[in-house]
């Protein structure tokens, strides 16, 4: 197989997937990054991935939640989905981070998150990761780029491997075209406004695909 084929995601017939362990860690107010979530697993599956949907504690107080219908169902929607933990990390080749924009940067939530790994990342257990990020907002201008350059600041420290989707495939036209990870905007109604589900698929398969790459480089 050739280096631009191994780039673009494309492999051989007669080509089996090692084992990747993937972990999706996603923070949701509305729903929308938890829906995201659940379509990056399905495309991690089907690329033949083991796949882990977290996600982040909740810090806000009970009382604000209370206070907004989408919030308190979304609560309730993801009740018996595990919290994230460092052992999941640990465990993980390869994480997918989904997050809205909170003023261009990712939410308190994913960042305490990621303040508390300090001693995966003192022992050396970031290292080589291979990471994603997805993330949303109310408006095509919102932060949502600026919001994955701030994960992907914290994962430069880490020293994990950032697989970005960039224009890998034509379905990432389609859905926006943000290179640096799928995106999209929600309506007053909170509905997805763009059609991004091939996109989040297609990411999630590549996020798998270079992870096996640096599993296989590292036996």
């Amino acid at each position: 197989m050739g280096l631009l084929d191994k780039l673009f995601g494309k492999t051989k017939e007669n080509e089996t997937m090692s084992n990747v362990n993937l972990a999706v860690v996603f923070y949701s107010m509305s729903g929308t990054n938890y829906q995201l979530a659940k379509w990056a697993e399905e495309g991690a599956k089907a690329a033949g991935a083991e796949v882990k949907v977290l996600k982040v504690e909740e810090l806000a107080p009970e009382s604000v939640i209370e206070g907004n219908e989408a919030w308190k169902n979304t609560v309730e929607a993801t009740k018996d989905v595990p919290v994230a933990t460092s052992d999941d990390l640990e465990w993980a080749d390869a994480i997918i981070f989904s997050v809205p924009t909170r003023f261009g940067n990712m939410p308190s939530q994913m960042k305490q998150f990621l303040d508390i790994q300090g001693g995966l990342w003192a022992n050396g257990k970031t290292i080589n990761k291979v990471v994603s990020g997805m993330t949303s907002a109310q408006n095509p201008h919102g932060g949502q780029e600026a919001t994955l350059l701030s994960l992907y600041t914290s994962m430069m420290h880490w020293g994990a491997i950032i697989a970005t989707p960039g224009y890998t495939d034509p379905v990432i036209f389609g859905s926006g075209g943000n290179p640096y990870g799928t995106s999209v905007t929600v309506d007053q109604d909170g509905k997805m406004v763009e059609d991004v589900e091939g996109a989040v698929k297609h990411q999630a398969k590549r996020t798998v695909t270079i992870a096996e790459y640096v599993k296989k480089g590292q036996q």
